[in-house]
């Protein structure tokens, strides 16, 4: 679980240090803030298209062998963005990443649905994504500050270089035993009781954290005034602290609800009010806006570990790996492909609706556009709530989907 769970951090510091970089890039490259997300939508669309055929794979084949080399493509294309001349070049690493990447999720959450038990499963989602978190505090305060003193350049190649220790780790693993015997030709299912709301609430739930974990720290520093490296390290501490305190939280509370999606449907409407209060903060209060939007940041947290265990409760151990990728790609396609892209059009419209000029509608603009967060927050209330009402699977109902 330890090596699992420093696979996912590197995973989230890959993904999540673009955010830390934005605004040197943009200035390097004269971006748009669409453009911006637009890097962002093609990773998370090679990302989910990617994760089908590699959930086949891991519910087929080895898992390590599988890992071990999503590791090397995607730690070695963040790597290469460094050397990046050009807007096209940024945008083909990301796609490598992307495909890297997609391997991660579905290979380690079911080789964790194969070695921890049902009533420990929601403690082990929910350490096993606090890697999140972890993740996002190394993207943003050791990429933001290096970036700032040493280059974006450099923070890209910095954040490649754990994949050297992490692919022989990973290696070394053994595998548990699967519960099922694996099979080489792919067996056709039926979706569990209330499959498509929880994918639905996976897309809705990450393109809000996408448009937050990317433009944040832009917003800070636009807004609020900060510098690239303060804006890093304050959104890399808060969202630490604050991602981990929901990951135990969450795993605290998850074997023991009634209603793991209940639960989740309450914590994401109260998770929608610091966030909203952080965005009435007033230019200049970026202390009072952190801690507001970092709290918000903590209970939406709390998500992955809760509904990743209400999702492998009702699949069967030989489909995991597949119904996670399907999840992905609901979820992906759905959301956190557009959250970015969307939420920089949008900075982008309200900038020159504003009436102003220069950077002053740049930081208006993006300042607007971020309450997409808290607005989505209640929206995924609503869907999880859905979720439950399905039900879970009948006794005697197939498993088959």
């Amino acid at each position: 679980m330890s090596v699992l769970f420093l696979v996912n951090v590197l995973n989230f510091y890959d993904r999540l240090v673009l955010g830390a970089v934005l605004e040197p890039l943009r200035r390097e490259f004269l971006l748009s803030d669409t453009q911006l997300g637009a890097m962002v939508t093609l990773f998370t669309l090679v990302f989910a298209l990617a994760g089908m055929p590699a959930g086949g794979i891991a519910d087929r084949r080895g898992r390590r062998g599988l890992l071990a080399t999503g590791i090397a493509v995607w730690a070695g294309l963040t790597g290469l963005t460094a050397l990046a001349t050009s807007y096209t070049m940024l945008l083909v690493t990301r796609l490598g990443v992307g495909i890297g990447e997609a391997v991660c999720t579905p290979a380690a959450t079911s080789w964790i649905g194969d070695a921890v038990p049902p009533t420990r499963r929601s403690r082990a989602m929910a350490w096993f994504m606090m890697a999140v978190p972890v993740g996002g505090f190394l993207s943003f305060s050791v990429g933001g500050p290096v970036a700032q003193a040493y280059g974006w350049r450099i923070a890209m190649a910095v954040a490649a270089a754990p994949a050297l220790l992490l692919v022989p780790a990973v290696l070394w693993l053994r595998e548990p035993g699967r519960a099922y015997e694996a099979a080489d030709e792919p067996v056709t299912w039926r979706p569990p009781p209330g499959f498509w709301w929880i994918a639905a609430s996976g897309a809705t739930v990450n393109f809000a954290l996408w448009a937050f974990s990317t433009f944040l720290p832009a917003m800070l520093t636009r807004y609020h005034g900060l510098s690239v490296g303060t804006a890093g390290l304050w959104m890399g501490t808060g969202s630490g602290v604050s991602g981990i305190a929901g990951a135990l939280a969450a795993g605290a509370l998850g074997d023991r609800a009634k209603s793991k999606l209940r639960l989740t449907a309450g914590i994401m409407l109260l998770a929608a009010v610091p966030m909203w209060m952080a965005l009435r903060v007033k230019p200049g209060g970026a202390a009072l806006a952190v801690v507001l939007a970092m709290s918000s940041y903590g209970l939406m947290q709390m998500y992955y570990g809760l509904v990743y265990a209400s999702l492998h409760d009702r699949v069967p151990p030989e489909a995991r790996g597949r119904a996670m990728s399907m999840y992905l790609l609901v979820t992906y396609l759905g959301g956190a492909s557009w959250g970015p892209v969307a939420t920089g059009r949008l900075s982008d419209w309200l900038a020159r609706s504003s009436g102003l000029t220069g950077e002053a509608a740049r930081a208006a603009g993006l300042h607007g556009a971020m309450y997409v967060v808290p607005g989505l927050a209640v929206v995924l209330a609503g869907i999880l709530w859905n979720a439950e009402r399905q039900g879970k699977p009948r006794a005697g109902a197939s498993r088959y989907w």
